[in-house]
């Protein structure tokens, strides 16, 4: 079976989780293209991401002018099913704050998508998120492309629900992926009733090799140490943890190292020198697995102080790694992390709150630490990882190709 793999940037630092799917697919023998709208904005730093990078087709490959080439002459071929795809495409853009000539953009890429899937003889297309990358399979679909799919991720599909028209998105789709229950519960207030046995849950699991005995705590008497991984972006909500790190009462020193990069950096320097934090905390930018893996190695908690997730995959990494995590009580988390059991949930946005939790963390033995750090590994240990994520997918590839 050919499936065409899509989103709007692939590879990307941030989707670490997309390779590790589409190599698991491969492995159960399915022959998979990964596709993407454009290639990332951001620098690689994974290895295994310059490899993708080589094998990955793009929508818009060049400028505007190379666009409106390609797409019109692949228009040029579908004249019998333009009439219909160009009255989805109004439909979508008169719902959208993102413009009539934006969506036409979205059709020329999805009468490349076509063309694309007809060179390589993709059956089906799979879109991660139910963004800009899954208005151009539906598109793709009306000009006579294949069948798609799209797994949801959120927070940004629910950001704006009603915009990106998730409820024709998805009855147009063959199936849609939730990655967890919040997310399939979310859905169901946008997508048609009668639509809702398309919903499976389809978590993002982890590579079995994140999977280490947990490491014991070395001691209580030196810095509390925490990690920190995302996009330096409003909806991580590094600023509150900031803050959070200058409000503590306990006098145990900690040092904090924020793994990630984005437009916040220049924000966030300047909080912590405002704060005097400079010796405490430390940006280290994007940093490859390999890094990641070390940092969480010699920390004693993770912390996400998420305004807005999905289920992250960081969390699920770190939790495999058998340390205890702070984690903001948003989306799916709680599905993860239980209260004092494998680590804390706090509430968002509320840096007094997370002052104290990291002032318990603080005062919390070693061995009590480690404890909830086997608790951790156990509960992600306990989800499904990629492979067997894979094989779910993989079946509800079979089963949509088998539909008329």
């Amino acid at each position: 079976m050919n499936v065409g793999y899509l989103t709007t940037e692939y590879p990307a630092v941030s989707h670490t989780f997309i390779r590790r799917e589409i190599h698991a697919l491969e492995a159960l023998g399915l022959t998979v293209l990964p596709m993407a709208v454009r290639p990332s904005e951001h620098p690689l730093v994974e290895p295994a991401d310059f490899q993708e990078l080589m094998r990955t087709r793009y929508l818009l490959p060049g400028g505007t002018a190379e666009l409106l080439l390609n797409g019109g002459l692949c228009l040029a071929g579908r004249l019998s099913s333009i009439a219909g795809a160009v009255s989805v495409m109004r439909r979508l853009a008169a719902r959208s704050d993102r413009g009539l000539l934006r969506h036409v953009a979205y059709l020329l890429q999805a009468a490349r998508l076509t063309r694309l899937s007809r060179e390589h003889g993709l059956t089906h297309i799979h879109v991660h998120f139910g963004t800009n990358a899954a208005a151009v399979a539906l598109l793709a679909r009306r000009l006579g492309g294949p069948a798609y799919s799209f797994t949801v991720h959120g927070p940004d599909e629910f950001d704006a629900p009603i915009g990106l028209s998730l409820a024709d998105k998805g009855a147009s789709a063959r199936f849609v992926a939730c990655i967890s229950h919040y997310c399939k519960a979310q859905l169901r207030r946008w997508i048609d009733p009668a639509d809702w046995p398309k919903l499976h849950i389809v978590r993002c699991g982890l590579d079995p090799s994140w999977f280490e005995p947990p490491q014991p705590q070395v001691s209580t008497a030196g810095p509390l140490r925490l990690v920190t991984i995302g996009r330096l972006a409003p909806q991580k909500s590094f600023d509150v943890l900031i803050d959070a790190l200058a409000r503590r009462r306990m006098s145990r020193p900690l040092s904090l190292k924020i793994i990630g990069e984005g437009p916040l950096r220049p924000t966030l320097e300047r909080q912590i020198a405002a704060h005097n934090l400079q010796s405490a905390v430390a940006l280290l930018g994007a940093q490859p697995s390999s890094r990641i893996r070390d940092e969480l190695r010699s920390a004693d908690a993770f912390v996400l102080p998420s305004a807005a997730e999905g289920l992250p995959v960081v969390l699920m990494e770190a939790m495999a790694m058998g340390r205890p995590v702070v984690a903001t009580h948003v989306a799916a988390i709680p599905e993860l992390v239980t209260d004092r059991l494998n680590g804390w949930l706090v509430p968002t946005g509320d840096a007094d709150a997370l002052a104290a939790t990291l002032d318990q963390v603080a005062s919390t033995p070693a061995v009590r630490l480690d404890e909830m750090g086997r608790a951790a590994f156990d509960a992600v240990a306990r989800a499904p990882q990629v492979p067997a994520s894979a094989a779910a997918l993989a079946a509800l590839f079979r089963e949509a190709a088998t539909e008329a």
